[in-house]
C-alpha cells in the first residue's frame, strides 16, 4: 500500500499551499499537506532578530563556518535590542518516509519564504524524487534582508519559468555530508585509504582551518561529522583538491539526479572558503536515502539512470551511517543534549550516543560542555537520529535518518530542514545561557517542528 501511496501522493500535489487531496486508503490529508501545516504552525515570525537590518545598510555576508565552541562560549548569545522578524524566514523542509526495506514510501517537500508565508507544497516527480517546479537561487543575506527575500543568482540553469522562486538557505555544516560522500566515493575507487595518514599543510593559513596536522583520514571524517570540526573538514576538502576530484564529485551529484548539491569555490591550498556550497532539502534527503541504503532501485533520474544503494559500497555506507549515528550535537530538530531543561523544548525524542555521556550523565563533545543529565531522556527515547547539524549567524540546518527503537511506535524516515534562522535569532522567552556551558544556538521552534514531524510519521 505504501508503494502505491508515493505515486498517488506525488501526482496529487499542486503548487498551491492547500494541496489537501486525500490519498486512497490513507487516514487524513497527505503527508505533504500535514508537513505544510506543521511548518506554518510554528509561527516563525515570532522569532527575535538580534541583528535587525538598518535602513540604508547592507548586512554582512553570512559566516561560512560553524563558530567553534570556544568562540560561542566567549560571547553572550542573548543580546539586547533585538526586534521581531520583519518578514517570514526562508525554510526548506523535506521528508522521505521509508518502508521496511528502506525504500521511499512517501515524500514531501515544503518551502516557506516571504513570498510563501503560508508554505508551499513542492510538486515531486514520484519516480525521480525530483522537481522542476522550483527556481532555486543562491543565498545572500543582504538580498533576504533588503530585497524581500528574493534571490538574484540561479543555482540551476533553465528554471526561469518555474512557478516557485526560492532562495535556498546556506546549508552551513550540513555541507559536510557532501565532503563525506566525495571522500567515500574515492575510497570505493581505491584512491583514498581511510586508514592512511593525511598530512594537512594549509597554505595560505586560514584561521577556521587551523594549522598543520597529521591524522588518519578516518579520524578527520569522524571529527568532521560527529563534532562538526572545521579543521578536519578543511583537511578533507583539501585532500579532494589534491586528487583533482571536486569536479568529478559535483558531476556525480548531478548524474545521480541531485543537481542542487554542489561544493564550489573552495580554496585548493587550505580547504577553506565554503560559501559556494548549495543544497536543497529534497536532494539532501535523497543523498541520505542513498547512504541509508534500501532494496532495489531507490529512484530513477530524469535521464533514465536507476540509482541504487550501490553508488556507495556496503562498507562505506556502514561507515557513513555509523558516524552519523555518533553525532554529538543533538540540539536543533532534536534537543536531547538539553534534557530536562524548560528551554529549549524537546524535539525529536532521540537517544544520545553513549560516546559523549560522562559518568554524571552530562554530555561533552570536544570543547562543547552541556550541563544536563541526559540519562532520563535516553531511558524515555523513542528513536535514533543519525544526522548532521550546522549553524552560522544566519543559517540553521539539520538533516538525518530517524529510526524507532525496539518496542517504540514504528517509524523510519529521513528529515531535512534548512533555514536562515541561525545564531543571530532567538526566542523572546529564551533564558540566558549558564557560564561555561555550550549555548543554545537556535530558536526552539526548530525543535518544535522536529517534534511535530516525528508525530506525523508515527504509526500505531
Amino acid at each position: 500500500m505504501k508503494l502505491q501511496r508515493i505515486s498517488l501522493l506525488c501526482t496529487a500535489l499542486t503548487v498551491t499551499a492547500a494541496a489537501t487531496t486525500p490519498v486512497a486508503g490513507a487516514e487524513g490529508p497527505p503527508l505533504a499537506e500535514r508537513l505544510r501545516e506543521a511548518v506554518v504552525a510554528q509561527n516563525f515570525r515570532d522569532v527575535i532578530d538580534l541583528t535587525p537590518p538598518k535602513p540604508g545598510t547592507r548586512p554582512a555576508r553570512q559566516e561560512e563556518y560553524d563558530a567553534p565552541p570556544a568562540e560561542l562560549m566567549s560571547r553572550a548569545r542573548t543580546r539586547p535590542g533585538g526586534t521581531p522578524l520583519h518578514q517570514t524566514p526562508n525554510l526548506d523542509v523535506a521528508v522521505i518516509e521509508l518502508d521496511a526495506a528502506g525504500r521511499p514510501a512517501a515524500v514531501a517537500n515544503v518551502l516557506l519564504s516571504p513570498q510563501h508565508p503560508h508554505g508551499v507544497v513542492v510538486p515531486v516527480q514520484p519516480q525521480a524524487l525530483s522537481t522542476d517546479q522550483v527556481r532555486y537561487r543562491w543565498w545572500d543575506d543582504a538580498e533576504w534582508d533588503t530585497n524581500g527575500g528574493v534571490g538574484t543568482r540561479d543555482v540551476l540553469p533553465g528554471r526561469d519559468h518555474a512557478p516557485i522562486d526560492f532562495a535556498s538557505p546556506y546549508p552551513a555544516s550540513v555541507l559536510k555530508l557532501l565532503v563525506g560522500f566525495g571522500v567515500l566515493r574515492l575510497v570505493d575507487l581505491g584512491r583514498i585509504d581511510l586508514d592512511a595518514d593525511y598530512v594537512f599543510e594549509p597554505s595560505p593559513a586560514r584561521e577556521a582551518c587551523g594549522g598543520p596536522s597529521v591524522k588518519r583520514v578516518r579520524q578527520h571524517f569522524d571529527e568532521m561529522i560527529t563534532k562538526s570540526q572545521n579543521e578536519s573538514t578543511c583537511a578533507l576538502v583539501k585532500l579532494l583538491h589534491d586528487l583533482n576530484a571536486w569536479d568529478q564529485v559535483n558531476r556525480t551529484f548531478a548524474d545521480l539526479g541531485m543537481p542542487t548539491l554542489m561544493v564550489t569555490g573552495t580554496i585548493p591550498g587550505n580547504g577553506g572558503g565554503w560559501g559556494g556550497a548549495n543544497m536543497s532539502g529534497l536532494d539532501t534527503a535523497k543523498l541520505l536515502l542513498l547512504i541509508n541504503g534500501g532494496a532495489d532501485v531507490l529512484w530513477t533520474t530524469n535521464e533514465g539512470k536507476p540509482v541504487t544503494a550501490n553508488e556507495l559500497s556496503p562498507s562505506s555506507r556502514k561507515f557513513f551511517l555509523d558516524t552519523l549515528a555518533a553525532q554529538g550535537h543533538n540540539e536543533m530538530l532534536s534537543t536531547a543534549n538539553w534534557c530536562g531543561r524548560d528551554y529549549p523544548v524537546q524535539g525529536i525524542p532521540q537517544q544520545v550516543p553513549s560516546r559523549w555521556i560522562e559518568p554524571d550523565g552530562t554530555v561533552t563533545v570536544g570543547d562543547a560542555v552541556y550541563d544536563r543529565d541526559v540519562r532520563p531522556c535516553n531511558e524515555a527515547a523513542e528513536v535514533t537520529f543519525a544526522h548532521k547539524t550546522g549553524w552560522t549567524a544566519t543559517a540553521g540546518s539539520d538533516a538525518g535518518i530517524v529510526k524507532s527503537l525496539p518496542g517504540k511506535d514504528k517509524r523510519e524516515y529521513i528529515v531535512v530542514v534548512f533555514g536562515n534562522l541561525g545564531m543571530d535569532y532567538a526566542d523572546a522567552a529564551r533564558p540566558a545561557d549558564p557560564p561555561g556551558v555550550f549555548p543554545v544556538l537556535y530558536t526552539q521552534k526548530y525543535a518544535q517542528l522536529g517534534k511535530a514531524i516525528d508525530a506525523i510519521l508515527k504509526t500505531s
